[in-house]
């Protein structure tokens, strides 16, 4: 894959056993140098109503420290050495786009969900949003 040979790729991880394949993926891309892969892992908002927010058990500062602390213990082997972790709270979406164009990736490499037809009618999915705004090539996996 030669020719595909990316310096910045970027991979959104949801800890499934697809979104780890992306990032074997781009690690084949980038010519097995993990200092050229972003990892950016989403964690959504809780409600206001969450009783670990009503009790100030859970804040946002914990719940991305515990998520970067899970994706190290993920990626410790040798061949993940030089990866670069991000951990955000958002909108899953708009925060890898945002992190695609901070980082000036030339490429994002993500999986697609299966879901039902109505779930992708009235949510949309991840995977179309990016692939519609991003500014980069975007390699969606099946």
């Amino acid at each position: 894959m030669s020719w595909l040979r990316k310096k910045c790729v970027v991979v959104p991880i949801d800890f499934s056993t697809e979104s780890f394949q992306a990032l074997k993926l781009a690690l084949e891309i980038t010519g097995g140098d993990a200092s050229c892969v972003y990892v950016i892992c989403v964690l959504t908002r809780f409600p206001a109503a969450e009783p670990g927010i009503i009790w100030n058990n859970v804040d946002d500062r914990t719940r991305k420290y515990h998520a970067a602390l899970a994706l190290r213990g993920q990626l410790s082997e040798p061949e993940h050495r030089g990866i670069h972790i991000y951990v955000e709270i958002g909108d899953p979406s708009s925060e890898i786009l945002d992190y695609a164009k901070a980082v000036e990736a030339e490429l994002i490499a993500l999986h697609a969900r299966s879901r039902s037809q109505s779930d992708r009618f009235l949510l949309g999915s991840v995977a179309e949003r990016i692939v519609r705004f991003a500014h980069c090539p975007v390699l969606v996996l099946r």
